[in-house]
């Protein structure tokens, strides 16, 4: 009961302007109840190290109370922060559930799935494996040609 409580008590907030920060966060959402926490995702790159870190455009809201945040959305979703409208709504959990052990790896990474799927090169319709089959083609054409000048040969001395 307590992650359900939580989850509603955390707002999501997108569309914000990177003159935005955490302090311009609080002060606009603190009237609407107590902010036990503001995060602002940083960017996942930041093309100039010199200035300040980017952030993503969205952040997160914790109020003490789910009412103080239900109040929160109801009267600054759709709203305009800073020259920018943003979208306020109930935070959801991250959906990506990430396997003990996993560690983000490709699927085709695991020796049980290799074992199972993959195919031998030369089966695998892969160019070296389609090299090998126009290889045995060619041969075999080989054969018929050499078996059909054959038979011209005997026809002509007859």
């Amino acid at each position: 009961m307590q992650d359900g409580t939580a989850a509603k008590k955390t707002i999501f907030v997108g569309g914000l302007g990177d003159d935005v920060d955490e302090s311009v966060l609080y002060q606009s959402f603190s009237p609407f109840g107590d902010i036990v926490e503001v995060q602002l995702p940083p960017a996942a790159t930041n093309p100039a190290p010199d200035s300040e870190p980017k952030h993503r455009g969205f952040a997160f809201v914790t109020y003490a109370s789910p009412a103080d945040a239900q109040d929160a959305i109801d009267n600054m979703d759709l709203n305009e922060l800073r020259g920018r409208v943003i979208k306020v709504n109930t935070a959801r959990p991250f959906k990506a559930t990430i396997q003990p052990g996993a560690a983000n790896r490709a699927i085709w990474e695991s020796e049980e799935w290799l074992r199972q799927y993959a195919k031998p090169l030369a089966q695998s319709g892969g160019v070296q494996g389609r090299n090998a089959q126009r290889d045995a083609n060619n041969a075999d054409d080989e054969e018929v040609q050499d078996t059909d000048v054959n038979d011209d040969e005997n026809a002509m001395e007859e």
